[in-house]
């Protein structure tokens, strides 16, 4: 089985910025989504892949991912998503032994920035960057879906992005 083990985290401010060694343009759409699995569409550059995720208790997740041809992506993107795409640039930065994907969202995510980290385990220690802020992996609050719709609902509560 496919394995994701991923740690999130808020960024505390732009010191990030002055380390990136490369980025990309992301585009993600999101078929489906059901107690905890999704479904998701990515474009990355000229490479489109479907992906599909399953949540367990703990930081390890279930991703398969396939690449698909590039105008089934556009199609899908244009018809079969839950919510109109996202948009986001991916910074690459390194820190300590590892590399940090920084994501500055655009359009409805407009001003969030998360910052992830890729483990081989669980019990992998990491050295946090002096930029980032307080964890938010599992937070039900930071998770893409949940982030879109509380901005489309004014009513919902805001989120704290600090």
């Amino acid at each position: 089985m496919a394995v994701e083990i991923e740690r999130k985290f808020l960024v505390r401010n732009d010191g990030w910025r002055s380390q990136v060694t490369h980025q990309q343009r992301i585009r993600d759409g999101l078929i489906a989504i059901e107690r905890g699995s999704k479904v998701r569409v990515r474009i990355c550059d000229r490479r489109a892949t479907l992906t599909v995720k399953s949540r367990t208790e703990s930081l390890t997740n279930a991703e398969f991912e396939y690449e698909i041809p590039l105008a089934d992506a556009e199609e899908m993107m244009a018809h079969h998503c839950l919510q109109s795409g996202l948009a986001k640039t991916r910074y690459y930065v390194p820190h300590g032994n590892r590399t940090w994907q920084v994501d500055v969202y655009e359009g409805i995510l407009a001003g969030v920035i998360l910052a992830e980290v890729e483990l081989p385990s669980e019990t992998t220690e990491i050295v946090l960057p002096p930029w980032i802020g307080r964890e938010v992996t599992g937070h039900p609050d930071y998770k893409k879906f949940n982030m879109v719709n509380a901005r489309l609902d004014p009513a919902s509560r805001a989120l704290q992005l600090a």
